[in-house]
């Protein structure tokens, strides 16, 4: 168990050895008691109440990948690629311990509300992503902890018992690592592909990090991945399922399918014949409960394929009855069901979302997270520096916030808002930039006026078909905020009305999202939407010119069953891009350009197909062609060059690292992220993050992105020059290591190794150094170069001197045979514990042990 304090709002009790039998034997008696029609239903991720049992609704579809998802501005934490770059377990299971607060705090919301069957209600979550990062076109890598199995699984481990709470047993949030398990793009063929994968790289790439998930951290639950693995689907599939997780791993949870992967074995898989076979296919493999998008619309009779099932006999009942004492045993378990004597009912306060705690949380976080990979003595900036913040993401705040993330957080800082705090007596100027395909923040409540003057929107909500809004409140901006109230019911409408007011006089983009109606410039629709866009649509933005303090009336509505998220976006663009570079920048020390890409163009399966970006996918490693075009001419101004980079995935900085005076990796940091990126470029705090991708040069470097061989991918088994290589950070101040002592386990060193260093700060100044061990393993078929098999971030005060030790144990001195067995072999191993890979010419100690027997693990 990770080392972090429980929230004050759990509610777990001392375990009682039968608390799971006692689970267990609650759901069974309740199935029990349940008709075919009550059973079906249940079968959903949108489970009905059952009044005449006691049974309340219940929605499994809960999302928290790095901050939970509700109608209350919750906590946004980094990307989870950007908690990755921690290489903090602890700093990891504390941030999923929040996050586990604010899930528990939205259930009680629920409860109070009456609106638990919606989304993010329940007491279990879809997170987090463990899926192997393997190559940096995939979209939605920016939602895993990289691209080694390792780390992803120490830091799977982290979230999976933050979430869950000290118990298991007894979770305070069911946690669901997904997607099981060979599914990392592209995302275009993701619903069709069939994935094939050797021995080798399935134990040694693709399942480590989930056997950590089940059989360490012991998550709940399992999301299984659409794609099929050598012919199977994975909800259906043997090899994963069965083999694996029920049978080597002992899983004795519930699965749940990703959305829509049961109806994928037969539509686009034709791996069964009709939808009720379909449905069979994966209740037999062992898939409990199934997600089905169509319940985004409130679509009745979903369940009618189990029962088509069942009459023609390709479920028994003993097939339904398993999967659902799962899923109630698990309800029990968690609180939402009362009546288990070990469990007390959830009591988090709804107040405890968004706590200052939480906020300074997601500060220390992305402060954590963000990675120096060049610097030429420019940073940190001194205090009474001149800086010119160029780019189209020097003002931006919507990118901070990555993808699967709230709408509603706390107020957001973009990094020349953080400079400009953190520089008081300096000048930091922001210099315009042209429109980019990156553009589009939220219109700020300061910007909106209702109709009778007051900051905001009118908003009226309005049940069902009726015509009388049943509540009618001012809104910060085109959001919704139904859910909050009991009143308002599950199906309505919200209307918003008001005015938009431009704070100063230029050329702005528009546009909205989720909604219909229309803005209005000179008595006409500027922006207007006829329809309501959809989840994963581009946002269209209209240029348009507005007048300082004119009103710009608008009418806009929503209504429940779309999936598109309300929203009006902005951004303030240059007509004269290069003639206020050069204006901007006459009399700057130094330049600091923010660049980039965002959810936007890399994601989940998204309608964009643009230069660089389609589908989700990235096409390329560039940056977008007018931010590579701008630094080149910010560069030709002949000041020093700062280039901040917030990204999910690893991009071509080769140009970057020839051309700037410093280079700041910042991923999507969270709310907090302009805060964090001023903090280290000024030196308020040190840089201590690390990569935990390659950053290559060309995608001409890489195999076939539809290729799932490892070979030629990530650092393990990538021979080529990086123009980064994994693990790597600069710090403002030194580090150095002494050397290696190695001891064996009980005298031998096949029951496990302690292997232990001093690290010293040799610097001037306070920093955090993140000690990396690495394992090269003697030559044979199927070894990688090295791998990762420890790591701790370390604190130091200028001067200070510090012991750490790494136990192996005989697993983390494995790997895994050509043929997948894993197994300890023979021969000398190379162990290297450092600042980064062993020779990337970093400080490190080097020492080797030597192996006698093969002794073959468990898979």
């Amino acid at each position: 168990m990770l080392a972090a304090a429980m929230p004050a709002a759990a509610q777990t009790t001392t375990t009682s050895p039968d608390a799971r039998t006692d689970a267990d034997a609650r759901a069974r008696n309740l199935v029990e008691k349940m008709t075919l029609d009550e059973k079906i239903d249940q079968l959903l991720n949108v489970a009905p109440a059952l009044p005449r049992l006691g049974i309340p609704a219940y929605n499994w579809w809960t999302e928290s990948l790095h901050g939970a998802l509700g109608p209350l501005p919750t906590t946004n934490f980094p990307e989870p690629i950007g908690l990755a770059a921690t290489f903090d377990a602890p700093l990891v299971h504390k941030v999923a311990s929040a996050i586990s607060t604010e899930v528990r705090a939205l259930h009680t919301l629920g409860r109070q509300t009456g609106h638990l069957g919606r989304i993010g209600t329940g007491l279990d979550t879809w997170s987090p992503n463990i899926n192997i990062f393997r190559d940096p076109r995939w979209g939605r890598g920016q939602e895993t902890y990289g691209e080694d199995p390792y780390l992803t699984a120490q830091l799977g481990v982290a979230f999976i018992q933050g979430i869950q709470g000290p118990n298991p047993d007894l979770p305070d949030v069911v946690a669901t690592p997904k997607h099981f398990a060979v599914h990392s793009g592209p995302e275009s063929t993701r619903h069709v592909a069939d994935v094939f994968v050797s021995r080798h790289d399935l134990e040694d790439t693709y399942l480590p990090a989930f056997r950590a998930a089940i059989v360490d951290a012991k998550a709940g639950s399992i999301m299984c991945a659409y794609n099929r693995i050598n012919g199977q689907p994975a909800c259906g599939s043997d090899l994963l399922l069965k083999e694996h997780l029920r049978g080597a791993w002992g899983f004795k949870g519930y699965v749940v399918s990703d959305c829509d992967a049961v109806t994928d074995i037969d539509e686009h898989h034709k791996y069964a014949p009709d939808p009720a076979a379909a449905a069979a296919v994966a209740l037999k493999a062992g898939t409990d409960n199934e997600c089905n998008t169509k319940t985004l619309g409130d679509a009745k009779g979903l369940g009618e394929r189990y029962r088509e099932a069942w009459k023609r006999g390709l479920i028994s009942m003993g097939d339904i009855d398993t999967a659902l004492v799962r899923l109630f045993s698990a309800r029990y378990r968690n609180g939402d069901l009362a009546g288990l004597a070990q469990r007390k009912p959830n009591q988090t306060p709804v107040n405890a979302i968004d706590t200052p705690t939480h906020r300074d949380l997601a500060l220390q976080a992305a402060n954590k997270s963000l990675v120096l990979l060049k610097n030429d003595g420019t940073l940190p900036l001194k205090p009474g520096v001149k800086v010119a913040v160029i780019g189209p993401l020097a003002d931006a705040t919507r990118v901070l916030r990555g993808n699967y993330s709230s709408t509603q957080s706390a107020p957001p800082v973009s990094v020349v808002d953080g400079l400009r705090r953190v520089l008081p007596q300096a000048r930091v100027t922001l210099v315009p930039a042209a429109a980019s395909i990156t553009d589009g923040d939220p219109v700020p409540t300061t910007a909106l006026r209702t109709p009778d003057g007051k900051p905001g929107l009118r908003a009226e909500y309005i049940n069902g078909t009726d015509t009388k809004p049943v509540l009618v409140r001012t809104e910060p901006g085109l959001e919704s905020h139904a859910l909050q109230f009991k009143d308002v019911a599950d199906k309505h409408k919200v209307v918003w009305t008001g005015a938009l007011v431009a704070p100063e006089s230029g050329m702005y983009r528009l546009g909205v999202t989720g909604v219909k109606g229309e803005l209005k410039v000179g008595g006409k629709p500027a922006v207007q939407a006829s329809t309501y866009s959809q989840w994963g649509e581009p946002l269209k933005l209209t240029d348009v010119r507005l007048e300082k303090g004119q009103r710009y009336p608008l009418r806009f509505q929503a209504e429940t069953g779309s999936t598109g998220v309300p929203g009006l976006f902005w951004k303030r663009i240059s007509t004269a891009p290069e003639q206020d570079l050069k204006a901007g920048t006459a009399d700057a020390d130094v330049i600091v350009a923010v660049v980039g890409l965002t959810s936007d163009l890399e994601g989940e399966e998204m309608a964009i197909k643009v230069e660089g970006f389609a589908g989700g996918d990235k096409t390329s490693l560039d940056l977008p062609a007018e931010q590579r075009a701008l630094l080149e001419r910010a560069k030709a101004l002949g000041k020093p060059l700062v280039v901040v980079v917030m990204n999910g995935s690893a991009i071509d900085l080769s140009w970057a690292k020839i051309n700037a005076a410093a280079i700041l990796e910042a991923w999507y940091p969270g709310q907090s992220g302009g805060a964090a990126i001023a903090d280290v470029l000024t030196g308020r705090t040190d840089p201590g993050g690390r990569l935990p991708l390659t950053f290559y040069r060309s995608l001409a470097d890489l195999p076939p992105f539809d290729d799932y061989s490892m070979q030629g991918r990530t650092y393990r088994y990538y021979t080529g020059t990086p123009v980064y290589p994994f693990g790597a950070g600069l710090s403002y101040t030194t580090f150095s290591y002494a050397p290696l002592r190695i001891e064996p386990v009980g005298g031998s060193p096949e029951n496990g190794i302690v292997v232990t260093t001093e690290v010293a700060n040799t610097g001037k100044r306070d920093g955090d150094e993140v000690a990396q061990l690495y394992l090269t393993p003697p030559a044979f078929e199927g070894a990688p170069r090295l791998a990762l098999r420890g790591f701790q971030r370390v604190p130091l005060k200028a001067g200070e001197r510090k012991q750490v030790s790494f136990t192996l144990s005989p697993r983390d001195l494995s790997f895994v045979t050509r043929d997948g067995v894993r197994q300890l072999t023979p021969g000398q191993y190379k162990l290297t514990v450092g600042s980064g890979q062993p020779g990337t010419g970093v400080a490190q100690q080097d020492s080797t042990v030597t192996l006698k027997q093969t002794v073959v693990l468990a898979q």
